[in-house]
């Protein structure tokens, strides 16, 4: 990869921050509000289903979250994978035009929003503040639906190999679709950060990355692997321009916030579940472990002195919670 496309890649995180005055908000949680509008998510696909079956609720989530201050929102392509769409009888040419296709919804909706925005001040002045579209790549444990990204144990048969010829199409076919980025989202190992890596370098990826581990300790990923390695790898690869923290409980971020600074410079992002936890077996978030809005909110300020330049929210989260992340930025 030359110095001018290493540079390019670098560039489209670093103008939105510059633009944004220091810090962007991500959106919240896909799935939370699918299921608020009555989607059925309860499927190996989840969110990626309404890929399928209603694609304009998509760009509606999608649209909530823009109208709610979002500077990035996050495709519905998370679990949505080409194996996983075969499993369901469609052929390998529908799994990944499915894939581009979750990027032209949230697409679409950005071009919804900015028009929107044009008519609200003058038709002949543009006011479209800078917003990137973020190509979500889930872990092979989204792909099992058996709630093993939450523990980063796939077992002694799922190798280095493994994940990299898994992973490898889904990467290149997303990385053409017109993303502006790519979303290594709720990474449970360091083994499948080796693997994202790995693929970013071997293959002809001409757009940025950023890569977002989980965490149930605070010290660690979910795997046990330390958060101090897998942020390491992270920050070796030039494609990847922020490493972060996602699907987590609020509480640990900081001190995970402060872990990653010790062995990157490139900017943190940081978009913590509700504090809620989830049931791999059932399926489902246990709610009275959750945190409120407000209580939320109230560690963005700590976040962001941290060193967080990229804040959101994860599962559990909806454009009430970016709305109120959204305004104390502003501030």
């Amino acid at each position: 990869m030359g110095n001018e496309t290493i540079e390019q890649c670098a560039s489209v995180l670093s103008n939105l921050l510059r633009e944004c005055g220091g810090v962007a908000v991500i959106d919240g949680g896909l799935a939370t509000e699918l299921e608020r509008h009555g989607a059925d998510l309860n499927d190996p696909l989840w969110s990626a289903k309404c890929l399928i079956s209603s694609p304009q609720l998509v760009r509606q989530v999608h649209l909530d979250y823009l109208e709610s201050g979002a500077d990035i929102i996050i495709s519905a392509s998370y679990q949505a994978t080409i194996q996983g769409f075969e499993s369901k009888g469609l052929s390998t040419e529908e799994g990944e035009n499915l894939l581009q296709r979750s990027v032209e919804i949230a697409c679409e909706a950005r071009d919804v929003y900015w028009e929107r925005c044009d008519r609200l001040v003058d038709p002949r002045i543009s006011n479209r503040r800078p917003i990137l579209v973020a190509a979500s790549i889930g872990s092979y444990g989204a792909y099992l639906a058996d709630g093993s990204e939450y523990s980063g144990d796939y077992g002694e048969s799922v190798t280095l190999e493994t994940l990299k010829s898994f992973h490898r199409r889904r990467v290149q076919v997303l990385a053409e679709s017109g993303a502006d980025i790519i979303a290594f989202e709720t990474i449970p190992n360091k083994l499948e950060a080796q693997a994202y890596t790995e693929i970013l370098e071997e293959e002809n990826i001409h757009i940025p990355a950023w890569f977002s581990f989980n965490s149930k300790d605070g010290i660690n990923v979910v795997s046990g692997d330390s958060i101090l390695e897998c942020a390491t790898i992270a920050d070796s690869c030039k494609k990847v321009v922020a490493i972060g923290i996602n699907c987590t409980p609020p509480r640990f971020i900081h001190g995970l916030i402060n872990s990653i600074r010790k062995v990157s410079r490139k900017p943190i992002l940081v978009y913590p579940n509700s504090g809620e936890t989830y049931d791999g077996d059932k399926k489902e978030w246990v709610e009275s472990t959750g945190v409120s809005d407000d209580d939320f909110v109230s560690y963005v300020t700590k976040w962001r002195e941290a060193g967080a330049s990229l804040i959101g929210g994860c599962c559990r989260t909806t454009p009430n919670t970016i709305k109120a992340i959204s305004r104390v930025l502003s501030k």
